[in-house]
């Protein structure tokens, strides 16, 4: 069999990524396998190295809600409570008549959003599969939902402000919807604890986790293991129209004004496994409980019911959402077996892990992979971690 290193240097050598990194561990007590092939950028400027600095975009929201979870169990906040008490520019939501109306053509909503649609994605604020739609489109235009670019963002406040004047595509509970719920529960985490998102996640999940490189900026004294980032022109090939997105010393130098739950953070292959593993230890590290069993479990259990799965358009086949990633629910790839928890981020990222087997994937590089389907590297490095 082909090592992790030569599966990953095959993709690396035609182009397709200027560098990697990838970890694979097959269960509690194994020490992952650790490849890291290329450069940090098109130019070669430093081979990419175990702990090279990326941005993880969506591979964000898992942690964003575990740290939500975190205040469920400290009791601060129940699963069902609605969130008006908290988001008072939620208080009084209103829904498009239907997802194709236009956005003054609204009714009430039918009941209030509650923590557990906005961990769901069921509280009708998203992404279809049809970006379209005129209160999708909103979004994009008011509240720059998509790519991060932290640099480009308001303050939280403003944020929610303009939030509230965006009418839901759907009736909260009703429909899962991709993206802006995470968003929403940073802003929540943020004053239900009375600190920033920034703070409260150093304190409650990277501090004890020894996640040292994660967060929402990166320090100039940590730019020279940080990642360029890029994104590829739809009609080059391998090795052709990669066009640099953000320089090191670029979006992430600088703490951003409102720092996403739903894509903000950078990261490495350790951080990532640290994290990975309290969720596998059932929320437990070095002794010490993080988050209860419970929550671990909710989390990792798709919430979706097989209508809403078939109708959001953005899964894979056999999978269903749990909080903040998916959740496989049948066998459809040897990667996709039931349980298997985790998410990918638009810039070329992915985490997964296996709670019956303790088996976790991760997979880290610099260029924006977007859309239902994997591209190539993805597949081979899941196929490889399959075993």
């Amino acid at each position: 069999m082909n090592s992790l290193s030569d599966v990953l240097d095959s993709h690396v050598n035609s182009g397709s990524v200027p560098g990697v990194v990838g970890l694979v561990a097959h269960g509690a007590g194994r020490d992952p396998e650790v490849a890291a092939v290329g450069s940090v950028d098109t130019a070669g400027g430093a081979p990419m190295a175990r702990d090279t600095i990326f941005r993880i975009a969506s591979a964000t929201k898992p942690i964003t809600a575990a740290a939500l979870m975190m205040l469920v169990d400290d009791g601060l906040i129940g699963l069902h409570d609605p969130v008006a008490r908290w988001l008072p520019e939620l208080a009084a939501p209103r829904v498009v008549r239907t997802p194709g109306s236009p956005v003054d053509d609204v009714v009430p909503a039918t009941a209030p959003i509650t923590v557990f649609d906005l961990l769901t994605f069921r509280a009708g604020y998203g992404f279809p599969a049809d970006f379209s739609l005129p209160a999708v489109r909103l979004l994009f235009k008011e509240l720059t939902q998509g790519t991060p670019e932290p640099l480009h963002l308001t303050t939280p406040g403003a944020w929610m402000e303009k939030l509230s004047r965006i009418p839901l595509l759907h009736q909260p509970g009703e429909a899962w919807l991709y993206n802006t719920c995470s968003d929403i529960q940073g802003v929540l985490i943020a004053r239900v604890a009375g600190r920033s998102l920034p703070e409260f996640l150093a304190e409650r999940v990277f501090e004890p986790l020894g996640m040292t490189d994660t967060g929402f900026v990166v320090p100039a004294a940590k730019l020279d293991r940080f990642t360029s980032y890029y994104k590829r022109d739809g009609e080059s090939g391998p090795g052709d129209g990669l066009d640099l997105v953000d320089a090191p010393d670029g979006q992430w130098s600088t703490p951003p004004s409102f720092p996403s739950g739903a894509g903000g953070l950078v990261s490495t292959a350790d951080d990532l496994y640290a994290f990975a593993r309290m969720l596998l230890a059932g929320g437990r590290a070095d002794g010490r409980a993080l988050l209860s069993p419970e929550s671990v479990a909710q989390m990792t259990t798709d919430h979706l019911t097989p209508a809403q799965r078939e109708a959001s358009g953005l899964f894979t086949e056999g999978q269903g959402w749990g909080f903040g990633g998916s959740v496989d629910v049948v066998e459809s790839a040897p990667w996709n077996v039931p349980g298997r928890y985790g998410w990918v981020g638009g810039t070329g990222t992915a985490a997964h892990l296996v709670p019956s087997t303790g088996a976790v994937s991760i997979l880290l590089s610099q260029v924006a992979m977007t859309g239902p389907t994997p591209p190539a590297l993805m597949h081979d490095f899941w196929r490889y971690a399959a075993g």
